[in-house]
């Protein structure tokens, strides 16, 4: 799904024109990126959390030179997938989301 996608479904779902569902979804992007800028901890139940991490600065090579390169420490966005997440992802048979029913095996007769 692309940000176009998501804003379509915001519309859609929202009965919303496309301009508000696009400044509904860019407004929560750029809220996200702010938080984490500032180094802030986004938890959102039932969905995950997001957070930075650190990386420490490092030795690195330029792959077409193979000179040495020093790689500054930097901090990354890192996304955590909550629980229940993970179990709507794996569990769901057509992956339309909540309420989809797990997938079972069939049971054997004799």
């Amino acid at each position: 799904m692309t940000k176009a996608d998501l804003i379509e479904e915001v519309s859609r779902l929202a009965e919303l024109t496309r301009k508000d569902s696009e400044v509904i979804v860019e407004t929560i992007f750029d809220s996200i990126v702010r938080s984490l800028r500032v180094g802030d901890k986004i938890e959102i139940r039932g969905f995950g959390s997001f957070r930075t991490r650190q990386r420490k600065p490092r030795v690195g090579r330029n792959p077409k030179t193979g000179d040495r390169v020093e790689v500054p420490a930097k901090k990354i966005p890192f996304f955590k997938p909550s629980k229940e997440l993970k179990d709507l992802v794996n569990n769901s048979t057509t992956g339309t989301g909540a309420g989809a029913a797990p997938v079972s095996a069939p049971v054997p007769t004799q």
